[in-house]
């Protein structure tokens, strides 16, 4: 049994333990599932033990891999440290950020010219898609961090804030009084099953007039007073306004907005950006 632990092999099955799995592990350490399951299995045959139990549909850590993992973190996190400490040198790379576009606004361009004075080597990819997207980008390990709208939170994230869903028309607009209601959604919109609910139990007849896969579309139609929408309070493109329907419409639910942050985090750059989005959010 060899006497030295590489740490290469050490980060791999750390990384296997907190994602739960090998395929999102090697989405966070960017290398293929083959060489994640090597690394791991080199580990194991330097010890000559079995770390993980492999024998059901996931991946569990044995009673030998529990007692591995805590040396492994703190192998890493030391070693980690004296490269930091020792060399100096400014954290650099890049942290993959989703976002649904209608909460772009305000919020994350501030937080993203604050990141960046305060990291100016490291580049974030901002990815601007609908909710059911983002977390499937999260879950096969493609993203750092991922920002949701959702009416529940689910175990791996942590809730923001709590808004509501306003409606939106063109300023001075009067396509809010037609019967049925015309409504422009995108395809994949989270919010649009509720909507259409909600006018339902009100009573209000109402009609897809506008669908696309693009929000620069479905705003642009709404603008043009061809159809109203809905998105998350203080979220209205400037171009749009709160209707002032007076009761005529009905009330819309509140939404979650969620943080997914990718376990094993890829380190303090990721963590920084992470705080500064959860203070920008709930600071709303």
């Amino acid at each position: 049994m060899s006497r030295n632990l590489d740490l290469t092999t050490l980060r791999s099955f750390v990384a296997v333990a907190d994602a739960g799995g090998v395929t999102r592990a090697s989405g966070f350490l960017n290398l293929t599932q083959s060489a994640v399951s090597m690394q791991v299995k080199r580990l194991e045959d330097s010890l000559e033990l079995q770390l993980l139990d492999r024998s059901g549909r996931g991946v569990a850590l044995t009673a030998a891999g529990e007692q591995m993992l805590g040396y492994a973190r703190r192998m890493l996190a030391l070693n980690d440290e004296a490269i930091a400490r020792l060399t100096h040198q400014a954290y650099e790379g890049e942290v993959v950020l989703g976002v649904p576009s209608d909460i772009v606004y305000p919020s994350i361009p501030q937080v993203m010219q604050q990141f960046a004075r305060d990291y100016p080597r490291v580049r974030v990819q901002l990815v601007s898609s609908y909710t059911r997207r983002l977390k499937a980008l999260f879950a096969r390990g493609e993203a750092d961090i991922v920002l949701t709208t959702e009416d529940s939170c689910g175990p791996e994230g942590e809730t923001l804030n709590e808004l509501p869903l306003i409606w939106l028309g063109a300023p001075g607009g009067v396509a809010w009084k037609q019967r049925p209601l015309p409504l422009a959604f995108e395809h994949n919109c989270i919010f649009r099953v509720g909507v259409q609910e909600a006018l339902d139990r009100a009573g209000i007849p109402w009609v897809m007039a506008v669908e696309s896969d693009s929000t620069r579309s479905i705003e642009a139609s709404v603008s043009a007073d061809l159809a109203v929408h809905a998105l998350v309070a203080g979220a209205e493109p400037r171009y749009l306004e709160p209707i002032p329907h007076g009761g005529a419409l009905p009330d819309l639910a509140r939404t979650h907005i969620n943080m997914y942050v990718a376990e094993p985090s890829h380190g303090p750059t990721v963590d920084a950006l992470a705080a500064m989005i959860r203070d920008a959010m709930r600071a709303r």
